[in-house]
């Protein structure tokens, strides 16, 4: 039986109606992460790919000309044609240029990574917000009906429950992915600086 978008928005929609305000927040949380997310993954994906040995980085540096972009994308790639293109033909100079350029690319690796792991962290806090505020209109309803209105009371725990699990559901993924990228980025940094060693030595 084919599936319908509309039997799919609906629960979902249902779902964020019954865990309350709390849940907008959440999901605009968990939107901005998986964005930010997926942007350094194609980032790193594209710094380890169709990269070049130290050999064929070395003989681009010493004829000054760039690699061609369509067969080298990678990291090393990246570090030759940043430093070709601000390179002076002094020596002493060439080689602070090449710190330089090493650092600079290094400082970009992390970007948005920290954010990535307080957004994480803040979904579980707005799920346990959620909860205080689910049973909070529980309390309310116990405080006016007694114990005579089920239904709103199960509302409550409802509220309280799905707010909670969606924190979590947001917040295990984001964090495994930062950890994740975190690696990525420091192989690529150790990548880099193993790069600008051999090429500072013989520039």
């Amino acid at each position: 039986m084919p599936i319908c978008l509309q039997d799919i928005l609906m629960p979902t929609a249902d779902l964020i109606q019954a865990g309350g305000v709390v849940m907008v927040p959440l999901i605009v949380l968990s939107l901005v992460m998986w964005l930010l997310i997926i942007e350094r993954a194609f980032f790193f994906r594209r710094l380890y790919r169709k990269n070049m040995t130290a050999h064929t980085a070395l003989s681009f540096i010493h004829k000054d000309k760039m690699p061609d972009p369509e067969k080298y994308r990678g990291a090393v790639s990246l570090l030759v044609r940043q430093f070709i293109d601000s390179r002076t033909g002094n020596q002493q100079l060439d080689r602070h240029l090449l710190d330089a350029t090493v650092a600079r690319i290094n400082r970009r690796l992390p970007r948005f990574l920290a954010l990535i792991g307080v957004l994480a962290a803040m979904a579980p806090l707005l799920g346990l917000l959620g909860t205080v505020t689910g049973m909070i209109t529980t309390f309310d309803v116990l405080a006016i009906f007694g114990t005579g209105n089920a239904k709103a009371m199960a509302g409550g725990i409802s509220q309280s429950l799905i707010t909670t699990q969606t924190g979590l559901i947001v917040a295990i993924p984001g964090l495994y992915m930062k950890g994740f990228l975190e690696r990525r980025a420091d192989t690529l940094s150790q990548r880099i600086l193993r790069m600008g060693l051999y090429l500072k030595r013989h520039v």
